[in-house]
């Protein structure tokens, strides 16, 4: 909706950030009311911490402007697109952007569009939240029409993408997905598509960042599972509460963390030592997310109208150069807690598997991407029964799936071949695992976890393919 230039005040002679409404929205009244509000909302909350400070505002002909701090460190998206982001800095920034929402919601202000592109970063590192072009101030929801959806899909609260009114609890869903991307290098729910991701956020459980990122700390996943709960009230009550329970998450880790003795064992001859990675499994069966109610829900709208209002809206914005992952809950395979042992047996790798995949409940609208309902449903079954830890039942049940959906080139092709060569693994299996997972990459491109367990494998089982599919 508007266009941001640096400029000189030629009085006060420092630089200046002044955005513009675009041209193609002068003739706009609804865009011209929301800038106008743009501007009101970001002075009400000038020179709060971490919120960016306005200057002026006014029309140039019939074009309105704000004139605004110059910031000079990029935002948080540009650094997630150099790499992976260290916990307590992420921790930090985390912080500090909740502190300008929660003086935001304090002051009846809902920015409804908090994502990395809009944090801000000044010259000494420090967060600034920016871009209160959508925001939602007490008095002015009328601008905003019933059912419209605004914001970005991938940071989407589930209560936006159904067109709901956002609140502040859909500032804090924001927040927890960027918290989600700066602890994994990765958004929870990343699709090929604004609308299927935005859908995602509505039907699909939260994955597992503690898999996605094994060096997290037990209790990460907890807190993410609150921020991102589809349901407002059992979100965390402030973005100070959401911050404090993720340091402390940190904070057990390191006070428990300790060195384990090596031992050794009897009667065993000297030989090669590794240590193990120590990891508490926790297992929690994902509730699953009934679809039906929230499409009745959506009667004479529907949810396709509503998503489609972001691909027109949003196309293109927040893309990064990461390949999609699926939507999809993961969970931690069991692992043994062991101390370190001299032995002469050879230690089985010590990463942890990735994550297996369920299949999202939507498929493309193309014939060659669509998934046999069947198949699918044989996929999710399985998967379930991974959930639990249960290979051997899953074991069937994925075999089952990828022989009904084998040769669709579905994205339910993929996540049943990589399940079913998981779950082969896990049950020290070599048969077809390395197949299974090139045909996964195949339909859905390089993934970092097939890459993971593809050297997994390739180190248990060997280069041969003996027994492949």
């Amino acid at each position: 909706m508007g266009e941001v230039y640096r400029a000189i005040d030629s009085v006060l002679e420092r630089k200046v950030a002044v955005k513009l409404l675009s041209e193609r929205h002068a003739r706009d009244e609804d865009a011209h009311a929301r800038f106008r509000r743009e501007a009101l909302s970001a002075a009400r909350l000038s020179g709060a911490p971490h919120v960016i400070t306005v200057f002026d505002v006014g029309e140039h002909g019939e074009q309105p402007y704000i004139v605004m701090e110059y910031l000079e460190g990029g935002s948080v998206f540009d650094r997630l697109r150099e790499g992976r982001i260290p916990p307590a800095l992420a921790l930090e920034w985390l912080d500090q952007a909740g502190q300008a929402l929660d003086r935001a919601h304090a002051d009846g202000i809902v920015h409804r569009d908090v994502k990395p592109a809009n944090l801000l970063l000044d010259r000494d590192g420090s967060i600034v939240v920016s871009d209160f072009g959508i925001a939602s101030t007490s008095g002015f929801d009328t601008l905003t029409l019933p059912g419209t959806v605004l914001g970005t899909a991938g940071y989407l609260s589930p209560e936006q993408a159904r067109g709901e009114p956002a609140t502040a609890a859909s500032d804090r869903y924001g927040l927890g997905v960027v918290a989600f991307e700066l602890l994994t290098d990765r958004r929870p729910f990343e699709g090929e598509t604004a609308a299927t991701e935005a859908f995602a956020h509505v039907t699909a459980p939260v994955p597992s960042a503690e898999l996605i990122e094994p060096e997290l700390p037990d209790g990460v996943d907890e807190v993410l599972r609150r921020a991102l709960a589809k349901s407002p009230a059992d979100r965390p009550e402030s973005c100070a509460e959401l911050v404090a329970d993720l340091r402390d998450t940190f904070k057990n880790a390191e006070a428990t963390t300790r060195v384990l003795p090596a031992v050794t064992a009897t009667g065993a001859a000297t030989g090669p030592v590794r240590a193990r990675a120590v990891h508490r499994l926790r297992r929690r069966r994902t509730k699953t997310v009934v679809v039906g109610a929230f499409i009745l829900a959506l009667t004479g709208l529907g949810l396709a109208a509503l998503l489609g209002s972001l691909l027109d809206a949003d196309e293109g914005a927040q893309r990064t150069t990461r390949p999609p992952a699926s939507t999809a809950t993961q969970t931690r395979p069991p692992t043994t807690i062991t101390e370190t042992t001299t032995a002469t047996e050879t230690t089985p790798p010590t990463t942890e598997p990735a994550p297996p995949t369920t299949t999202p409940t939507t498929t493309a609208t193309t014939p060659s991407t669509t998934a046999p309902a069947d198949g699918v449903t044989l996929n999710n079954e399985g998967f379930a029964l991974m959930q639990d830890g249960d290979y051997a039942g899953a074991l069937l049940l994925l075999e089952r799936a990828v022989a009904a959906l084998s040769g669709s080139g579905s994205i339910g092709e993929a996540y049943a071949s990589y399940n079913l060569a998981f779950t082969r693994r896990a049950l020290g299996q070599c048969d077809g695992v390395l197949s299974l997972l090139e045909r996964s990459e195949e339909i859905q491109g390089k993934r970092r976890e097939i890459d993971r367990l593809y050297r997994q494998a390739s180190k248990d089982c060997g280069d041969g393919k003996e027994g492949d599919d």
